[in-house]
């Protein structure tokens, strides 16, 4: 069929209402089943072949099939469905979506609802056109990939091993990313002690936290250089503390007996979880030594009573030259008329600074370059609707072009 054909299939207020529907159904860390349910009830209705995944008891991602005819190389959009907590600052109902201008907002949005309904509107776009391709398009719609990208292994490990992968995180549609950090977690448990007779003072677990954060702020973590600014990079994004296993805070004027504190490592090709912990109980353990006092635990992976992080995700380091790279390009030009801003690193050092799913699909022998809608977030998140179209277009034609 002819290309233009099937871009004008692209609908930009279908596309919108699709990622308001995703707004409305909250889908934080841990709790994507609902929105899972949805997605596969909207692919079922269109004729796909819907595998609506348990991953662990209760828990569900969905994957949809548009299937071809055979004998042709498959594709998979990969997306996640679970979105972070809501920073501070909405002012409007953040599950209530709305558009102002070229932004649409919403919570979770940006990361990723925009990615996950640009890459279902591309298959809608095909599968309305009437083309009958030789190979699978897949339509991954994800679990866990803030918890370090359960989901996507899980797939993986059950069979969904197509020839090449997109995944739609918001790195911006001028832009083909192929290079990032990869990210390892950890907790930090302190434990204090309560005053008695015997011990006025006792041991505080929030001052020794104090210590330990600044020692570990200092640590030099192990790695060989990389041409990617400003990793390794190490930043401790909770603290809390109470009394008990609970840190139950009804005693609040006196000891903390339990401080816990959770870290993120962005790491380079070589580190590891036993050479991040390597480090930084070498830094611990200077502290254990000149105080007694100091008791320490470094755990990882995380205890999943604290559902956060799972698994560690790999840096992601993969040629520019690979087929599925030079194809989205090709689409890009197709469609702008001007070469991607960008194909390698991210358009910025922070965002450069993440791990994500694709390097799982890359490990497993897919290659699968990131390319999605970008937008803004950390208060009312939005994405940029000419984005998200630009977007649906290229994978589209990605998609038309691998699977032919």
């Amino acid at each position: 069929m002819a290309t233009q054909e099937l871009i004008r299939l692209i609908d930009r207020e279908e596309l919108v209402e699709l990622g308001k529907s995703l707004v409305r159904i909250p889908s934080f860390i841990g709790e994507e089943t609902p929105i899972a349910r949805w997605v596969a009830s909207y692919m079922s209705s269109r004729g796909y072949e819907v595998d609506l995944q348990e991953v662990e008891p209760g828990w569900f991602q969905t994957v949809a099939t548009l299937k071809g005819s055979g004998g042709g190389r498959s594709i998979m959009f990969n997306g996640h469905l679970d979105s972070n907590p809501l920073a501070t600052g909405w002012d409007r109902d953040p599950f209530d979506p709305w558009v102002d201008g070229n932004k649409l907002y919403g919570a979770g949005i940006r990361n990723m609802k925009s990615g996950v309904a640009s890459m279902i509107h591309a298959a809608e776009a095909i599968r309305k056109s009437g083309v009958k391709l030789k190979g699978d398009i897949v339509i991954a719609c994800v679990l866990a990939e803030l918890q370090g990208g359960l989901g996507t292994k899980y797939l993986i490990e059950h069979g969904y091993k197509t020839d090449v992968a997109v995944v739609t995180e918001p790195y911006g549609a001028h832009h083909i990313v192929t290079k990032h950090a990869g990210m390892v977690d950890f907790a930090l448990h302190i434990k204090g002690r309560h005053p008695d007779t015997s011990d006025v003072n006792g041991v505080d677990a929030i001052p020794q936290m104090m210590k330990a954060i600044a020692a570990i702020y200092d640590t030099n973590l192990t790695h060989k250089p990389w041409d990617i600014e400003g990793l390794p990079w190490l930043k401790v994004g909770s603290v809390f503390g109470g009394r008990g296993e609970s840190y139950d805070l009804r005693s609040v004027a006196r000891n903390s007996d339990l401080c816990t504190a959770f870290m993120g490592i962005s790491t380079v090709p070589g580190m590891s979880a036993a050479t991040i912990r390597h480090d930084l109980e070498t830094s611990l353990d200077k502290l254990k030594a000149a105080d007694p006092d100091f008791q320490y635990e470094l755990v990882n992976p995380i205890e999943r009573k604290f559902n956060t992080w799972i698994l560690d995700h790999p840096p992601m380091d993969m040629p520019v030259d690979e087929e599925i790279v030079q194809t989205i390009a090709g689409a890009y030009r197709h469609v702008t008329g001007d070469e991607p801003q960008g194909i390698g690193l991210p358009s910025s050092p922070l965002s450069a600074r993440y791990g994500d799913d694709d390097a799982h699909l890359w490990t497993a022998g897919i290659p699968a370059p990131i390319y999605g809608p970008s937008g803004g977030t950390y208060g009312e998140d939005y994405t940029l609707i000419d984005e998200m179209e630009l977007c649906s277009k290229v994978l589209a034609l990605t998609a038309l072009d691998v699977c032919r």
